[in-house]
Order: C-alpha cells, then sequence, then structure tokens
C-alpha cells in the first residue's frame, strides 16, 4: 500500500534497512553495493532501493534532515512496509576532543533537546537507546574493517545553527556528539517493538572547528556504510 511519501507495494522493501539522511547517498549506496537493484521510491526524491548484498535482501532509503522527516519515513517503513532492522547512517558534530574527524560514533543512545516523545504522554523522560544486538554486530564489524569507532550517548537536536553554545553542557555528561535524527528514529522503534541503531561518521569538530572537504566526506564515508552493511546482513 502506498503512503503520501512511499510508492512502494507490499513486499518491495526488505525487513532490514539503511537509512541515510541524503538520498543521493541511498542512490550511491544501492548502485555500488548491491546486486539486482529494483527502485521502490522517488516521491520528493527521497529514492529508496531494495537488492541484495552477499546475498541477503537489504534496502536503502533516504530519510531526509532531522527528527520530524525521520518520524514520518521510519513510521511508515515500520507500521506499513514491515521494516524490522532500522539502521541510521550519517553525519554528526563531535563534541569531544578526543574523537576524531573520520571517526565512527555508535548511539548506544540518544538525547535530545526535541519534545518528540511528548506523544506518548509519558509521566516522565523517555531514554531512547539503540538495539544491543545491532549494535553488538557493528561494533565487531567495525574492528573487523579496522575503523576507529566510538560507542556511546549523542545528542539529537532540533537545532544546526544555535545562538549559545549548549554542546558544552551535553559534553560534560559524557555526550560524543550531535546528530538530528536518531532520537525519533529509536522512539519509533521502541513503540513498535523493532529494532534500530544509528552510525555515525564524524564530519566536523564542534570542538576545534575541523571539518572533513568534500572529497574526505565521500571518502571517509564508505567505512561507516560498509559497517552499516555488514551488520545489516547479519540480520
Amino acid at each position: 500500500m502506498a503512503t503520501p511519501h512511499n510508492t512502494a507495494n507490499p513486499g518491495d522493501i526488505a525487513e532490514t534497512i539503511l537509512l541515510p539522511g541524503d538520498p543521493l547517498r541511498a542512490k550511491f549506496i544501492a548502485e555500488t553495493y548491491l546486486e539486482d537493484l529494483v527502485q521502490f521510491n522517488s516521491v520528493r526524491n527521497m529514492f529508496g532501493y531494495t537488492g541484495t548484498y552477499k546475498g541477503k535482501r537489504i534496502s536503502v532509503m533516504g530519510t531526509g534532515m532531522g527528527m520530524p522527516s525521520m518520524g514520518i519515513y521510519s513510521h511508515e517503513l515500520i507500521h506499513v512496509y514491515g521494516v524490522k532492522n532500522l539502521i541510521r547512517i550519517g553525519s554528526c558534530g563531535a563534541i569531544r576532543g578526543d574523537i576524531l574527524l573520520g571517526d565512527i560514533i555508535m548511539a548506544q543512545a540518544s538525547c535530545t533537546d526535541s519534545n518528540y516523545a511528548h506523544q506518548y504522554q509519558l509521566p516522565g523522560t523517555f531514554s531512547a537507546i539503540a538495539d544491543f544486538g545491532l549494535l553488538s554486530t557493528a561494533k565487531e564489524a567495525a574492528e573487523r574493517l579496522h575503523a576507529v569507532s566510538h560507542v556511546g550517548n549523542v545528542l539529537s537536536s532540533d537545532l544546526f545553527y544555535t545562538e549559545t553554545p549548549e554542546w558544552k553542557r551535553w559534553a560534560e555528561l559524557g555526550v560524543l556528539g550531535i546528530e538530528m535524527e536518531s532520537y525519533a528514529l529509536y522512539c519509533e522503534a521502541a513503540r513498535a517493538g523493532v529494532k534500530a541503531l544509528g552510525i555515525f561518521t564524524v564530519s566536523d569538530s564542534i570542538v576545534n572547528g575541523e571539518s572533513l572537504s568534500a572529497e574526505e566526506r565521500q571518502n571517509g564515508f564508505r567505512q561507516m556504510m560498509e559497517i552499516a552493511l555488514e551488520t545489516a546482513v547479519c540480520q
């Protein structure tokens, strides 16, 4: 059944999906790594593809930027298309000086400055966490691929441009980096009883202002993609 945002038919999307924010990155992953490729969506140029990787049927689809966009796509993928394993892959900004450009951060948990979880009418604050099985598999894949990876807490923020350096307060509590989608993904997965994980390449250091070049982003992100694919093939 198609939705306003996805023209896929039932069965077009695999139970395991990779979710980059950039739809062109989804296209790159599909065309570079997947075999027997079929495109299932192009609504709003949010490209989605299904193919096989090492014999495992896997999908990849863009989600856009921010928690509202992630919430729409992840909710439909779970509830309309039956996706069981959702692996977010994207960039983040490091807020610790010992985390370097090109390092991988795996979000064991996600803090937020968003009110995304208000919909659940909880009498407190929801702690959004990754699926441990996906996380441990990804960490093992990173070690096999000799990737420098860090596991810990991230901040999933509604804000890209900010008026105050609030990141310093999050860093004091051990948060590793800032991105913009994982809290919504983890909430949607938790509510539906499915699995989710966020894997991020450090593209910028908020601590010292360094950032990867366009070429470094293209080449550096391949390691993250391969970690995600190796995790997906084990599901």
